[in-house]
């Protein structure tokens, strides 16, 4: 029997991306599956599908945060709501596909340090200043992210994974795939769990 695999569509500006990410890598090492890392732009997806984040709905995004926190609580990591919601994650998906292609060694770490600059430290990541100041106290100096968010070759394979993850049906973020089988929001992990488990 072949190895199962997860897909994993996310954007740093999303908040149940963010949860989603701190459980994913476990998960997966203990159904001894491979996670397929696919950042893509969730701005576009949102284009494309017609859809919107939550926080366009006050109530919404009012009771959308609360159920994130107890999301937060039950995973035991940090989460603090951004003052400055939304983050135009153009320029760090690009950094994150780019690390992913140039220096995958860096992938993770570097997408966890914008995910922690975002949903732990609550920066203002819409500022360049800050932005570049964050990311070098996270040894990623603004030399080697600018490279990467400049490159030619970085912008088409964001702009294709996105293009991928709304021919297969996604709408928002996070979304995973267990073969065929679509699975949205950081609230599904535990059917991804079972679809990995079953026969």
């Amino acid at each position: 029997m072949s190895q199962k695999s997860v897909d994993f569509f996310f954007d740093v500006g999303s908040p149940a991306s963010y949860l989603a990410w701190t459980q994913i890598g476990a998960l997966c090492r203990d159904a001894g599956a491979t996670l397929v890392y696919k950042p893509m732009l969730l701005g576009g997806v949102f284009q494309a599908t017609g859809n919107a984040s939550p926080a366009t709905v006050p109530a919404k995004g009012r009771y959308t945060f609360t159920d994130f926190d107890r999301f937060a609580r039950r995973y035991d990591v940090p989460l603090h709501r951004n003052p400055h919601f939304p983050i135009n994650t153009l320029a760090y998906m690009r950094a994150i596909t780019g690390m992913q292609m140039r220096h995958p060694e860096r992938f993770e770490a570097f997408t966890q340090a914008v995910f922690d600059a975002i949903w732990v430290q609550s920066l203002n990541l819409n500022d360049p200043q800050i932005a570049a100041t964050a990311l070098a106290d996270a040894d990623y100096p603004p030399d080697l992210v600018q490279g990467l968010i400049n490159d030619a070759e970085v912008k088409a394979r964001l702009k294709t994974v996105t293009e991928e993850a709304v021919a297969r049906g996604v709408f928002g973020a996070p979304t995973m795939f267990v073969g065929d089988e679509m699975f949205f929001g950081q609230d599904r992990l535990e059917w991804v769990k079972e679809a990995l488990a079953a026969p």
